[in-house]
């Protein structure tokens, strides 16, 4: 087969993966914190309200899709793109297995940064564009998020890097492999030295993928809607497609940098061989538990007032990671 549609299929593969994630992560959601608020959440499409997502993508399918007269028409039409285009290209170099990969970067870590990064100019276009006073502080809110976030959520990670010696997701991941005491597995969360790294992670993912309670640029409650109150249709569902699909990027970063990837120590490594589909069955079940876990945040905590989160991570993130990357850095240096 032709390079070029070797190429084709991993893009038209990474589609797929980043519309199925938004079905899923939907009707997930709704059931998540309909349990966590004591109620049932979707009940009457379908078994348990299974097909009530796919009965809302029709709906954005067919709806009237409006444009105010107002707006600046080209950034308008632009932005739900210039937000979902940066969401797929993060699926790159995920590593679903030792096999299972669309491609192996060995600046893979640096690469998912720096594409999830561009989302929030497309959430600044499309709040400048549409000619509204909450929109446009929506767009200015994601701006302020990702220059106080980035910068901690990259430095969060840089101790596993250090100890690697490489930013290959794959490589990170395969660092991670075999047992302590023939029990326990050699994952990074198992390294007391990485649980501060872990909860910086976290923090800072939260905020950088627009999860609550750090959801500033369209806090509902303040702004109306934020950036995307005057979207409707497709670019509306573009917009919220790429929400979910960046909760599911981060989830599965964690999943790399933290959990082991596709491995479970008390695999046999025969049996990866033998049935492929058992690795990226593996990552896509952690990193569906880690997202879990962050409904489970979304639906317990409220919302944090912007000024509380500007001050979280110019005042509290960033010290502190330069601090334990120095601290890490010696105590790597000592132990090697």
């Amino acid at each position: 087969m032709s390079p070029i549609a070797v190429g084709a299929l991993k893009v038209f593969a990474a589609i797929g993966l980043m519309l199925g994630n938004g079905v899923v992560l939907i009707y997930m959601l709704r059931k998540v914190l309909g349990r966590l608020h004591l109620r049932h959440g979707p009940m009457e499409m379908g078994p348990a309200g299974m097909f009530q997502t796919l009965m809302d993508v029709v709906k954005l399918l067919t709806k009237e899709d409006i444009t105010p007269r107002a707006v600046d028409k080209w950034l308008f039409r632009l932005a739900p793109l210039m937000v979902f285009v940066p969401s797929l290209m993060a699926y790159a170099a995920l590593p679903y297995s030792d096999s299972w990969r669309i491609t192996s970067l060995d600046s893979g870590l640096l690469y998912t940064f720096a594409v999830l990064s561009l989302v929030p100019i497309g959430i600044l276009m499309a709040g400048w564009a549409s000619a509204n006073k909450w929109s446009l502080l929506g767009g200015m809110r994601a701006a302020a998020q990702q220059i106080a976030y980035e910068v901690p959520l990259l430095l969060s990670v840089l101790p596993i890097v250090m100890l690697v010696g490489s930013a290959n997701l794959g490589t990170i991941v395969e660092a991670q492999q075999g047992t302590f005491l023939a029990v326990l597995p050699r994952w990074f969360i198992m390294n007391p030295l990485f649980w501060p790294t872990f909860v910086l992670y976290v923090i800072a993912s939260l905020v950088e993928s627009n999860q609550t309670p750090f959801d500033m640029s369209e806090g509902e409650s303040e702004i109306v809607a934020g950036f995307a109150t005057e979207y409707s249709a497709m670019k509306f569902g573009l917009l919220f497609l790429s929400e979910f699909s960046n909760g599911f990027i981060v989830s599965a970063l964690g999943v790399a940098l933290f959990f082991g990837g596709w491995s479970l120590p008390w695999i046999p490594a025969s049996w990866y061989a033998a049935a492929p589909i058992i690795g990226p069955a593996i990552f896509i079940i952690k990193t569906y538990i880690g997202i879990f876990f962050m409904m489970w945040i979304r639906g317990t905590f409220p919302r944090v007032r912007i000024d509380q989160m500007m001050q979280l991570g110019w005042m509290r993130l960033i010290p502190i990671s330069l601090a334990w990357i120095v601290f890490s850095g010696i105590v790597i240096k000592v132990w090697s």
